[in-house]
């Protein structure tokens, strides 16, 4: 289990997402938080190589000021309608046209993770899809006057007030709420056999 896996090493969570840190404190860890605090620019890259590319540059940049036995995990999110890609709404102007695009439609939620230990660095992404049900000018006003779209690709929280508005989520939950749990256990099982095939004592 992650727990295990990592119960002597230290943990540093590159990232300031509050929803990150909470399925981490719920899997068993006691993460170190220094956000990255980089740039994570939106181009014409495939989704899945954008998501990868800013949890690479996250992780490897908290790594480069850390001692080599300090296990780093960046991470980064997006969400994907119709090849559009939406990030975090500026204001509240944006969150409602993100919230009315989503509107009645299934859009694909894309989470990269990378992590760095010693000299290893591992970069994987998980992808989900959400079907939101129709949403009315009411819903959205409301859902905006919370607050919670502001800070949240797409303009949603899934494990907030938003969760009202989701009709089905097919593939991970958690990757939808910003960290691919399964996955991160797969990449850290593969690091951790690797080194104990290469080293059997």
């Amino acid at each position: 289990m992650i727990h295990n896996l990592l119960h002597d090493k230290k943990v540093v969570l590159a990232s300031s997402s509050p929803r990150r840190l909470e399925l981490f404190k719920m899997i068993g860890l006691q993460p170190l938080v220094i956000p990255a605090k980089i740039e994570e620019p939106i181009n014409g890259d495939k989704p899945y190589l954008q998501v990868m590319r800013n949890a690479k540059n996250k992780a490897s940049t908290i790594a480069s000021r850390m001692d080599s036995e300090t296990v780093v995990i960046g991470a980064d999110t997006i969400v994907v309608l119709e090849n559009k890609i939406l990030g975090k709404p500026e204001n509240a102007l944006q969150a409602k046209e993100f919230l009315t695009l989503l509107s009645g439609k299934t859009h694909k939620v894309y989470t990269g993770v990378c992590i760095c230990w010693k000299t290893i660095q591992v970069t994987n992404y998980e992808r989900s899809l959400v079907e939101f049900s129709p949403l009315s000018d009411t819903d959205i006003d409301a859902y905006i006057a919370t607050d919670e779209p502001m800070d949240k690709a797409g303009a949603y929280g899934v494990q907030g007030y938003g969760s009202q508005f989701i009709k089905r989520i097919t593939g991970c939950y958690y990757n939808v709420m910003g960290f691919p749990i399964n996955l991160f256990y797969r990449m850290l099982s593969s690091i951790f056999e690797s080194i104990a095939i290469s080293n059997p004592g």
